[in-house]
């Protein structure tokens, strides 16, 4: 299946669809170093620049034919650590640039990503501009612990599908939430009940902090960088946004400033002076 791969970022979601046995047949990213990221990995592949004037007519005289679209659009109006101004924001409110698309287009799959924030701050919107665009969803709640990684990071995964005969198809609750749309954030919340602050179930509120683990597939505990090759790094974390672990270059940076809020706001004030200590 041909994918049309939204908000592209450095590519991750089409690294995944690929080991699925999917093909990526166009990107659509506004950060000119990204697009350098995917040029890099995907030659043959056409970037576009701006989701806003992508159109169907322009894939379509391309030569671009579409069988699925994915993307996680912008969340930073969505987040818990954003504005908290919903869908309807200057920046995650692009998901009607999404939606015009998907209408455009009439994929067979669209695939959904955001913060699990959009719960409560916006899915009934993406469900109902899905279902005038006669497309049924189901989406839950999943996190990076929960598929191995050393943090929480819970994200709301939708999949779209058109209608039967304009009969829509109802899929059977699950576990995770299944159809339900309060199913997910119930099953967010008992996780958080049971693993804490989530790292990886490792890690309660008000237990030290495990500096010193490390993690496979990682060369310094909790993925801690040193202050080597920085402008690279940092282009680096730029180009993951949220989706990799933080990795702080040294006392007084920008991620250092993020991770000591992100401590705080979980009760663990002591521990930033200590991982501030450590780092000397």
């Amino acid at each position: 299946m041909n994918v049309l791969d939204l908000f592209s970022g450095i590519g991750g979601f089409s690294l995944g669809l690929e080991r699925a046995g999917m093909r990526t047949v166009a990107f659509c990213e506004i950060d000119p170093y990204c697009r350098r990221v995917l040029a890099k990995h995907w030659s043959t592949v056409p970037v576009y620049d701006d989701v806003r004037t992508l159109t169907a007519d322009r894939l379509r005289a391309d030569g671009i034919s579409v069988d699925v679209i994915c993307g996680g659009f912008p969340c930073q109006d969505i987040s818990s650590a954003g504005y908290k101004v919903g869908i309807g924001g200057d920046q995650s409110g692009l998901w009607m640039e999404y939606a015009r698309i998907i209408g455009d287009l009439r994929p067979r799959y669209v695939i959904v990503e955001n913060v699990a924030a959009l719960l409560a701050r916006g899915l009934d919107r993406v469900l109902g501009d899905l279902v005038a665009l006669r497309y049924d969803a189901e989406w839950s709640c999943v996190s990076a612990s929960d598929v191995g990684a050393p943090h929480g990071r819970d994200r709301l995964w939708l999949v779209a599908y058109p209608d039967q005969d304009g009969k829509p198809v109802v899929a059977e609750h699950d576990e995770m939430g299944g159809v339900s749309p309060n199913g997910g954030a119930l099953h967010a919340e008992r996780r958080q009940r049971e693993v804490g602050f989530h790292l990886a179930g490792a890690w309660r509120i008000g237990e030290p902090l495990p500096w010193d683990r490390v993690w496979p597939g990682q060369d310094s505990p909790l993925g801690m960088g040193v202050d080597d090759g920085v402008p690279e790094r940092l282009d680096r974390l730029r180009s993951l946004g949220n989706a990799g672990s933080i990795r702080s270059q040294g006392s007084g940076d920008p991620e250092t400033l993020r991770f000591e809020e992100s401590v705080r706001s979980a009760s663990c004030r002591g521990a930033a002076d200590r991982w501030r200590r450590s780092r000397r």
